[in-house]
């Protein structure tokens, strides 16, 4: 999917990269476009990385091919696409040379080119077919190789194996996928052997080009990079003057945020640095906040978030998910409100480093913004239209240390759990950092519980609450049993499951106009409950009868609910929000998120629980969303 335009372009001489220009920034040569995959938000291979590309095609075609297809001084790029897990284009030499895939349960397989496959054809030693002389034409055709075309093919090789097509002279012919295994080739001697994915005509091996370097790289892209720094940079002052709030610099510790806080440096700006720490961020990424901000004499904001906000929350939401992702609210979205309540209550402009090119949400918003979630905050990009390249370059440029996790092989920080990690990202972090023990000791104590197959856990399916049929079908395809994902075990049945109101409703022949009759599944804590619900309206507790009313809704202390009037659709949102009050009321996780919304200051954070002030309150529903418990508790009507 395209997110904006495709920059990155290639110069021959000097075997560069180029974004943007026509003209190389050394040499002034004509410069091309690189043919890839959208977005083509590219970055660069980092030691780890090459070392893992290398690797694996070692693991595929023999000892050293690695190291001949991708030497040390040679630059390379990573494009991420669109899989079922982690996907890279590999990109070297002014083209995609293949693509590193990973797969659930299996690892990662290298699909190479023709233009690798030509580098490593006289270095083969394993995963190779060798086709007759016959078949060429054939297979240059875009035809696949059959069993009877085959003369040889190394002895491992395998059904599902990615394979190159080799010729009798040892000429990369084409790369795809055996769909028989060498024995089957030899004893069958008939049926599809290869399906073909690339192809061209047999040639020999290129010439090595000149060697390469990150700082020539920054050369040749100099003038493009002073374009874009003066850009921002007067982007970020015109905004400040247009908004005049506080300003900050909102630091993840990842790329994007350093690029940000570089950038307000060159605008001539000495802005403080805002980080939220919530409680899940891997040590060095804290280290690399504090060193970054000393290192440029910042002030430095940390708003931590509660010290269970994450742990202690799930026996009630359970594991987060792509599609569930209430921890963001919980252990980020909260700190963020009190941080800006307590430094900045008259608002703040916040620098952000948001980038179009990183998903179709982010796209679509425009590079000033105000966040629903965070009253009183102003965001604004500086490097919205810039691909993940363009920040590297001007930190090159820069010669600012970043932080190391990069070199280890992730391409985004954040929380070292994170359910939108791909599950090679888990992987890497499960490898490197002893943070993830305690996550994979909760998640398979969980799976235990709760009777769930081994998958959940062994494939990091916990990551969704309803499993794309696309995992569950390649997972199945494999052999792997996939089963029933929802939790069946003790958890399930716990008395700190989401709170549930079930309801009958219709026209009551003894009573004027129409009716609800509802109950919550447990008994509630009713002078809270009392409480919260002045959201909604005026409320009458009678705590010796033990019930409440408000909106002609009655509830009662062991969790019943009626409602009756003569507007049937006034009543029914009438019972949706006292639901969601009630739910409040019971579920708070005290993230805080509320507070920022209540203009009377009737909200207060006491104990871990939203306490309000029904003096204060004037019953304007202003705070009752977003909230991590009504937004994402299980706590539908089940009609």
């Amino acid at each position: 999917m395209r997110l904006g335009r495709m920059y990155l372009r290639w110069c021959a001489s000097c075997n560069l990269p180029i974004l943007e220009d026509v003209e190389c920034g050394i040499c002034r040569s004509a410069t091309l476009p690189v043919q890839m995959t959208p977005p083509g938000d590219v970055r660069p291979a980092f030691r780890k990385d090459l070392d893992l590309i290398s690797a694996t095609i070692d693991s595929q075609y023999g000892s050293g091919c690695g190291a001949l297809l991708l030497p040390a001084d040679k630059i390379v790029l990573l494009n991420k696409i669109p899989g079922l897990d982690r996907m890279d284009e590999v990109i070297a030499d002014g083209e995609v040379i293949g693509t590193l895939r990973y797969d659930l349960g299996r690892g990662y397989v290298f699909l190479s080119r023709i233009m690798a496959a030509r580098a490593i054809q006289f270095k083969i030693s394993r995963g190779f077919v060798i086709s007759d002389d016959g078949a060429i034409e054939f297979i240059l055709k875009g035809l696949n190789l059959m069993a009877p075309g085959v003369i040889d093919s190394h002895s491992e090789v395998q059904k599902g194996d990615e394979v190159i097509v080799l010729t009798n002279g040892r000429q990369a012919l084409c790369t795809g996928t055996a769909r028989m295994s060498a024995h089957q080739i030899k004893t069958l001697g008939k049926g599809l052997a290869v399906k073909s994915r690339w192809f061209a005509a047999p040639e020999g091996t290129r010439p090595v080009g000149p060697s390469q370097d990150w700082d020539a790289v920054v050369r040749a892209n100099r003038p493009m990079l002073d374009r874009r720094v003066e850009e921002a940079a007067r982007f970020i002052r015109k905004t400040m003057e247009s908004y005049k709030l506080p300003t900050i610099v909102s630091f993840s510790g990842g790329k994007d945020s350093l690029a940000c806080l570089l950038l307000a440096l060159d605008a001539g700006l000495h802005l403080p640095v805002f980080f939220i720490d919530t409680g899940l961020e891997l040590p060095e990424t804290i280290e690399h906040v504090k060193q970054t901000a000393a290192r440029h004499d910042s002030e430095l904001i940390i708003e931590p978030a509660p010290k269970d906000a994450f742990f202690g929350n799930l026996q009630y939401f359970g594991p987060p998910g792509r599609d569930y992702r209430w921890c963001c609210k919980t252990n980020k979205l909260g700190p963020t409100v009190r941080a800006i309540m307590k430094h900045y209550p008259g608002g703040v402009l916040s620098f952000i480093g948001q980038r179009r090119y990183e998903s179709e949400q982010r796209a679509e918003k425009p590079r000033i913004w105000k966040n629903p979630w965070t009253p009183g905050q102003v965001g604004a990009s500086p490097i919205q239209e810039w691909t993940a390249l363009h920040v590297w370059l001007y930190i090159f440029s820069k010669h600012e240390p970043y932080n190391p996790w990069y070199e280890r092989g992730l391409d985004r920080i954040g929380c070292f759990l994170c359910p939108a990690s791909d599950a090679a990202e888990l992987e890497l972090v499960a490898m490197q950092s002893p943070r993830y023990e305690e996550w994979q000791n909760w998640l398979s104590d969980y799976a235990k519980r709760n009777c769930l197959p081994n998958a959940w856990s062994d494939f990091a399916l916990w990551r969704w609450r309803r499993l794309p049929d696309s995992i569950r079908k390649d997972l199945e395809e494999r052999g792997i049993a996939v089963g029933e994902l929802r939790a069946s075990g003790s958890d399930s049945a716990s008395k700190s499951k989401p709170l549930t109101l079930k309801i009958q409703q219709g026209f009551a022949p003894c009573t004027v106009g129409f009716s609800v009759e509802g109950s919550f599944d447990r008994r509630l804590k009713l002078a809270r409950a009392a409480e919260m619900l002045n959201i909604v309206g005026p409320v009458v507790l009678n705590a010796e009868e033990g019930w409440c009313l408000v909106a002609d809704v009655r509830l009662f202390e062991e969790g019943a609910l009626v409602a009756k009037g003569r507007e049937q659709e006034r009543i029914r949102k009438n019972v949706e929000r006292v639901r969601r009050a009630v739910v409040k009321a019971e579920e708070c996780v005290g993230c805080g998120v509320c507070i920022a919304r209540c203009n009377e200051g009737a909200l207060t954070l006491e104990q871990g629980k939203i306490r309000l002030d029904p003096v204060r309150c004037i019953h304007c529903g202003e705070c009752m969303e977003p909230c991590p418990a009504v937004s994402f508790g299980d706590s539908a009507f089940e009609l």
